[in-house]
């Protein structure tokens, strides 16, 4: 889906047209955007229970309220897919798909999921029953990726001990085993690490930092481009005195147990942490790209809802409206709405007037306390006289 696409979701009134018939309801929506602002889409909704007034008024704002957390949600998930993608638009594009179509076709050919969540259940029950879904969609994403993130962090330790620098690699295939003392009651072999440029400083005192440091021990094992690692011994009474002075000489010592085997089993732990990167990777992937499209679909559903409170709200009963979906571009958003205002600015009654050259004004001193307090104010804090909800996938 295209960055650039925006949605308009819009229910007006059959009343708009002559008959009051739906297809010329929506023909005559149509011709208020025109085709050079945007496309528009016929969207079906149920109708569903209706409690009382206060209850739908409380919805309304219930709705609100889910509607931007399953935006929330949806723009999550896809910060994950593109963090596991590592950035590949492409690649998270592919990805971000509803029942395996891209979402624009979703929108497009739009039916309520009647298994899921039953039109004729109260309208309190259907709303429950999306903000669960909504809360478990965002609770597994996150599970999953904590896990994939501390899998990779693993592999990430791992790897740079294979690879780093003598400061920070594993020195197991380093250090040949005839340099290391063991099982000494007196004697302890140091492994230190000393930065090129302070070699001549480290030779020249190393004996003399701490007592007891065996005289002419240093040996030097090897270099990279930036250390040299040499194997020092002390007595081991002294020993935590040594590695103290290593320290403030700005000298590294490392932790070194030799190990039989310990070459081999740092390989074998790598390959294993290596597998399970990949599974995970895979699992949290699979996931994502599920969990998007479930994330999108519910979504729609709330604007959906939110669509036909707010008509109820505003158009009152019996029912009888038409509802589109106009799709458009953040350039040409603020004309289509302004064409659909010029439009239908009079279902507004006198929160809309036009001015000396006959363009539509909006009275906002004389309506937005009163359209907030009732809860009618669109998007944005902005009254429209019609009911429009804007939004965009991303």
């Amino acid at each position: 889906m295209s960055k650039n696409t925006k949605y308009l979701l819009v229910s007006l009134p059959a009343s708009i047209s002559r008959t009051n018939d739906h297809d010329e309801a929506l023909t005559a929506l149509r011709s208020a955007v025109t085709t050079d602002y945007g496309t528009v889409f016929p969207f079906s909704i149920p109708e569903f229970k209706i409690g009382t007034l206060d209850a739908l008024v409380q919805q309304a704002d219930e709705l609100a309220k889910l509607e931007t957390g399953c935006e929330g949600v949806v723009g999550k998930v896809g910060d994950s897919l593109k963090t596991i993608l590592e950035g590949d638009e492409s690649k998270v594009s592919k990805h971000k798909t509803v029942n395996d179509k891209p979402a624009e076709q979703y929108l497009k050919s739009f039916h309520w999921n009647k298994v899921k969540y039953r039109a004729d259940k109260p309208l309190g029950e259907i709303i429950s029953i999306l903000q669960k879904e909504i809360t478990s969609i965002d609770n597994q994403v996150k599970d999953k990726y904590n896990s994939y993130n501390q899998v990779k962090t693993n592999l990430t330790a791992l790897q740079r001990r294979q690879t780093g620098n003598l400061a920070t690699k594993s020195l197991i295939s380093i250090v040949p085993p005839s340099l290391v003392i063991r099982d000494s009651d007196y004697l302890e072999t140091h492994l230190i690490v000393v930065p090129l440029t302070l070699t001549k400083d480290f030779i020249r005192t190393y004996e003399t930092i701490s007592p007891f440091v065996v005289p002419r021990s240093a040996q030097q094992i090897t270099t990279d481009d930036e250390f040299a690692l040499y194997a020092v011994t002390t007595f081991k009474k002294h020993s935590q005195e040594f590695v103290h002075k290593c320290r403030e000489s700005k000298w590294t010592p490392r932790d070194f147990k030799w190990k039989e085997g310990g070459k081999e089993e740092e390989g074998r732990e790598l390959e294993k942490v290596k597998g399970e990167e990949e599974k995970v990777w895979g699992e949290a992937l699979r996931l994502g790209r599920t969990a998007w499209g479930e994330g999108v679909m519910c979504w729609v559903h709330v604007l959906a809802l939110r669509v036909f409170v707010e008509t109820v709200l505003r158009y009152g009963l019996p029912l009888n409206f038409v509802c589109g979906l106009v799709k458009t571009t953040g350039k040409l958003t603020k004309k289509a709405r302004a064409s659909l205002d010029a439009s239908y600015s009079y279902l507004g009654g006198n929160a809309f007037g036009r001015d000396k050259k006959g363009r539509v004004t909006k009275d906002d001193s004389a309506t937005s306390a009163d359209m907030q307090a009732a809860g009618h104010m669109g998007d944005g804090g902005e009254y429209s006289a019609y009911v429009c909800y804007e939004f965009e996938i991303q």
